[in-house]
């Protein structure tokens, strides 16, 4: 929490089942810190009783509020592809497929009649119950209207805003000497961002990426940079950041956003770690503290075994000294 530092960041979220079969979400911060370094920090695991959009909505809630953080923070997030399909989208099927039903009673093509039109989803198949893959076909079949009509709103959705967000980030890269560098663009990308910059600051950026630019192709130390996180890291260093301080707000903004889920899905690989089926009576609290002591190690590496030993003597008086 200190390494974010009131800053923004994005949310990467994954859920899976224990060797308890309780589900678990896991949670990976994404930001950049004070020494402009791209950082993803795994946050710890929550307990879900339920896979449902509201459920999810309700323990990323009390994760930002455990932590004093606050949702005006979060800038982007990521979920698993399975995840999102049954979160967001079962809800979005549910009542696509109930206004097609509602609209069919009403014109007269659907019949009504006792236990005819109830409400149906789209059951999550089982690992060895062949007769739940069979369930999961028909009930597709039964919704293929709707499915299909999610699949075209998701992919218009992402030709109109992803692409263009992805093409006017491609102009903050660095490589080939800011060869993709363009102000239009860049200037573009602000306005997805209405609340990071005030009127006055986005009239204020067209006159800073041009005294940007030239600032930093001149620097011989900003020839050789690859990727964006070199960038904001040399940036701090040479303490340009505070100069072209709208350009540098860009750029983090931009590095806060994640094209993947693998920090997530490395989280479960610990998780059968700590929690195995011989220790599978860990409580979610202690799980979740071991996970992060385990994936986060590089953070105590500083802490010695006598602080450890002193810090547990003194919670409580115990029989004998450690």
């Amino acid at each position: 929490m200190e390494e974010i530092d009131h800053g923004v960041l994005g949310l990467m979220v994954d859920e899976s089942a224990d060797v308890s079969n309780k589900e678990q979400m896991a949670v990976v911060f994404r930001f950049v810190d004070k020494s402009g370094l791209v950082k993803e920090r795994f946050v710890g695991v929550t307990h879900v009783k339920e896979t449902s959009s509201l459920s999810l909505k309700s323990a990323v809630d009390d994760l930002f509020a455990k932590h004093w953080l606050s949702l005006k923070q979060l800038r982007g997030q990521g979920y698993d592809g399975a995840i999102v399909a049954y979160f967001k989208r079962k809800d979005m099927l549910l009542d696509m497929n109930r206004k097609r039903v509602e609209e069919g009673i009403d014109s007269g093509d659907i019949n009504t009649g006792t236990r005819q039109n109830q409400e149906i989803s789209l059951p999550r198949p089982g690992n060895t119950r062949w007769g739940s893959h069979y369930i999961t076909l028909l009930r597709l079949v039964e919704l293929f209207p709707s499915v299909i009509e999610i699949l075209e709103k998701l992919n218009d959705r992402f030709t109109e805003v992803n692409t263009d967000l992805l093409i006017c980030m491609a102009s903050l890269s660095p490589a080939s000497s800011f060869g993709e560098f363009d102000k239009s663009k860049l200037l573009r990308l602000v306005k997805f961002y209405p609340d990071d910059f005030s009127f006055g600051e986005r009239l204020s950026m067209e006159h800073q990426l041009g005294i940007y630019i030239d600032n930093i192709r001149n620097d011989e130390r900003f020839k050789n940079l690859k990727n964006l996180g070199d960038l904001s890291r040399l940036m701090v260093e040479t303490k340009k950041h505070l100069v072209h301080h709208l350009v540098y707000r860009l750029l983090k903004l931009v590095l806060t956003l994640h094209v993947a889920t693998a920090s997530v899905e490395r989280c479960f690989s610990a998780m059968k770690l700590v929690k195995t089926a011989t220790r599978n009576r860990i409580g979610d609290e202690f799980l979740s503290d071991c996970l992060v002591c385990y994936i986060e190690n590089e953070l105590f590496e500083p802490v010695t075994n006598e602080t450890v030993m002193n810090r547990f003597q003194s919670m409580r008086e115990r029989r004998i000294h450690l």
